[in-house]
C-alpha cells in the first residue's frame, strides 16, 4: 500500500467513527426524547452529545497534524498514531456515555497519539524550514 494512501485510509477511518458517533448521538435523541434543536436535556443524552462534540474538537488538530506528521517524518508512524488515536476516542466514547467520570483513559490515549502528531509536526516542519 502506498504511503499516503495508507494516511488517508486511517483518516477516513476516523472520520467514519465521528460519523457512527454523529447517528448513536441521533439515537439517543429519540430515545431520551430531547427534541431538535435541544442540545440538553437528559444526563445520558447530554453525554452522547458531549462526547461527539468533543471528538469534533479533537479532529481539528488531529487531522492536519497527522497530514504534517506525515509529509516531515514517517507515514507509517503517523497511520500509527492515527490508529491509536482512534481507538483511544472510541474507549473516550463509551466510557463518557456510561458514565462521565469513566472517559478519562480513552481521552489520554487518544491525546497522547494526537499530542505526539503534533508535536512531531511542529519540530519537523521547523526542522525543515530551518535547513
Amino acid at each position: 500500500m502506498h504511503f499516503d494512501a495508507l494516511v488517508s485510509f486511517v483518516i477516513a477511518l476516523a472520520l467514519l467513527e465521528y460519523f457512527v458517533f454523529s447517528t448513536l448521538v441521533g439515537r439517543a435523541r429519540g430515545k431520551y426524547n430531547v427534541p431538535a434543536p435541544a442540545i440538553s436535556g437528559h444526563p445520558v443524552f447530554d453525554r452522547y452529545f458531549r462526547a461527539h462534540q468533543n471528538t469534533l474538537e479533537q479532529l481539528v488538530i488531529f487531522v492536519p497534524s497527522m497530514l504534517i506528521f506525515s509529509q516531515v517524518f514517517d507515514p507509517r508512524i503517523a497511520a500509527g498514531l492515527g490508529v491509536v488515536f482512534i481507538i483511544g476516542r472510541a474507549l473516550y466514547f463509551q466510557g463518557y456515555v456510561a458514565e462521565a467520570g469513566k472517559r478519562g483513559s480513552g481521552f489520554l490515549i487518544g491525546a497522547l497519539a494526537q499530542m505526539a502528531l503534533l508535536l512531531g509536526s511542529l519540530v519537523g516542519a521547523g526542522m525543515l524550514a530551518l535547513g
